[in-house]
């Protein structure tokens, strides 16, 4: 790229012709002064000079990839080199020969894998910074560098935009499947039977005997890490818990038409369970359908469906039977038949995943789309159940750890009465107290999938069910309380929409989102206690 002297972008300062520099990088604004939106003023104030300080003051990261980049036309003299020289000119200390060699699951690993990110303290988890972890190997530190680049690249600039035009592009979908995302989080990557129906390789090489519920772990945590819950439930809100019912219980036929498409980006799934009079309570469900002989014919009304605006499959549970759980089946129904109406709902949040009222009226649905057997559809449901709370525990504490992240960085640049906000006391206090529930609900998060990894599978409803309910109440709470706080931190800046505070303003409207579906607090917090009875020993009793 071409290279100038501070002395060339000088002569560059009038609002015909204005030249500025950011971080050694010279653009040319001449052409994007009239569309500023802090206006034209702005930009002739500092035309011809460096403007590294006051751009980092006003915008985030994601304005500089997705609207400055575009408009540089090269850099200062000696920036690239002086940058490379850095080290040299101020050598590091030496490490004391006692300093230990961080160890990720049994192997040593070289000082580029152990620290990785931006350096923001508790920005990222610990086994980023040069701790030791028992949970993640080579192939994990390989994965976890091919997702963020890819994010950081492909979704975290255009976030915002997608919020706020409601909608994610098709193709962005396609290229999240292409990069094998959606094999990883939809239970495909853990799925040895299902590995031939992946139109496209799990992410980073990761061969299907060697990936694990972490690998799963990283790919949600490192897209969630854009800061943007509509994004994630874009991408694979209803996919992570329609498919995996098609998966495990549909009949070959179904599954081997409804799985490569889903899992390439190409085709959508959503289930439809919720209702408007039903919601945790699944077997208080009233969408019906009756045998008629060659077809049931299905008829109600489902609610809050995640991807079910634009979905081309809905996994329908609905009464087939006599009241209770019981008498639920599922049901493989197509968005192209006859009767099937969807409308978008106007949400608090989550803008652009789909969020829908779906309605079937006398719709003909083929004996063949049976989800397993009649009236069995609520163990089905439930076999997903922990998956499905899991994946919204991974999802809600990354964003918790955005709230921290994006505070934590702003609170050392932005200056009130004379000092930085992380100089205040009160800042510090607010910060630690989000840091020490996010890094603890992260470790119950690892403990978790551990026993996933490692206990039967048969076993895992029962001695998990109770605890993930659990975690999963932990970790809502605790992404309410950061998003809270980093509203304070960011002050006016989290009311508006956009700008420095896009990410925290987006995510407190999002947190309802996490803390109702999948069963709320309340419910979770129940049934945590309730399976933990079932366990009392009899001489307690």
């Amino acid at each position: 790229m071409k290279t100038f002297t501070v002395e060339e972008v000088a002569q560059h300062n009038k609002p015909n012709d204005l030249w500025i520099i950011v971080d050694g990088k010279v653009f040319d604004l001449t052409n994007f002064v009239s569309d500023h939106p802090g206006g034209k003023k702005v930009l002739v104030k500092i035309a011809g000079k460096d403007a590294t300080k006051k751009f980092k003051q006003f915008h985030n990261d994601a304005i500089m990839q997705r609207v400055g980049l575009p408009m540089q036309i090269g850099v200062i003299g000696g920036a690239e080199k002086k940058e490379e020289a850095a080290p040299k000119a101020a050598p590091a200390p030496a490490a004391p020969a006692a300093a230990a060699t961080p160890v990720i699951s049994g192997e040593l690993v070289t000082a580029d894998q152990a620290k990785f990110g931006n350096g923001i303290p508790y920005g990222d988890p610990t086994w980023y910074q040069e701790w030791n972890s028992p949970y993640y190997n080579e192939s994990h530190i390989r994965l976890r560098k091919a997702i963020r680049e890819f994010a950081d690249k492909e979704l975290m600039p255009y976030c915002h935009e997608w919020s706020e035009a409601k909608a994610i592009p098709r193709e962005v979908v396609k290229k999240v499947g292409q990069l094998g995302f959606l094999n990883a989080v939809s239970g495909a990557g853990t799925n040895p039977s299902i590995a031939h129906l992946m139109p496209y390789p799990l992410p980073a090489g990761i061969k299907p005997e060697e990936f694990d519920i972490f690998h799963e772990f990283i790919c949600v945590d490192e897209i969630a890490r854009c800061g943007s819950g509509g994004l994630l439930w874009a991408l694979q809100g209803g996919l992570a818990i329609a498919l995996p019912p098609v998966m495990n219980f549909a009949p070959e036929p179904i599954k081997n038409k409804v799985v490569p498409e889903c899992l390439a980006g190409e085709k959508f799934i959503a289930l439809a369970i919720t209702e408007p009079s039903a919601g945790s309570d699944v077997a208080g469900l009233q969408t019906n359908a009756v045998d008629k002989g060659d077809y049931f014919l299905l008829n109600g009304e489902k609610k809050w469906i995640t991807q079910g605006a634009y979905a081309d499959y809905y996994v329908v549970a609905c009464r087939t039977g006599g009241a209770g759980m019981g008498g639920v089946s599922l049901f493989l129904v197509e968005r192209a038949w006859e009767g099937v109406e969807a409308r978008y709902m106007d949400v608090m949040g989550m803008w652009g995943s789909g969020t829908s009222y779906i309605t079937f009226e006398d719709v003909k649905v083929p004996k063949t789309h049976l989800i397993g057997e009649l009236n069995q559809g609520f163990k089905y449901i439930m076999h997903n159940f922990n998956h499905e709370r899991l994946g919204i525990v991974m999802q809600a504490n990354r964003l918790a750890r955005v709230c921290i992240e994006e505070s934590y960085a702003y609170s050392l640049k932005r200056k009130t009465f004379g000092v930085r906000l992380i100089d205040h006391p009160v800042i510090r206090n607010k910060l630690g107290h989000m840091i020490r529930q996010c890094e603890a609900t992260h470790a119950w998060l690892e403990n978790i999938m551990y026993q996933i990894k490692t206990l039967p599978q048969e076993s895992q409803p029962s001695r998990l069910g109770g605890p993930i309910a659990l975690l999963k109440a932990q970790s809502t709470q605790t992404f309410e309380y950061c998003a809270r706080e980093a509203a304070q931190i960011f002050g006016g800046l989290s009311y508006t929409r956009g700008g420095q505070g896009e990410k925290v303003e987006r995510l407190y409207r999002e947190v309802r989102a996490y803390a109702i579906p999948g069963g709320s607090e309340e419910i979770m917090l129940d049934l945590g206690i309730r399976q933990s009875m079932k366990k009392v020993p009899k001489s307690s009793l």
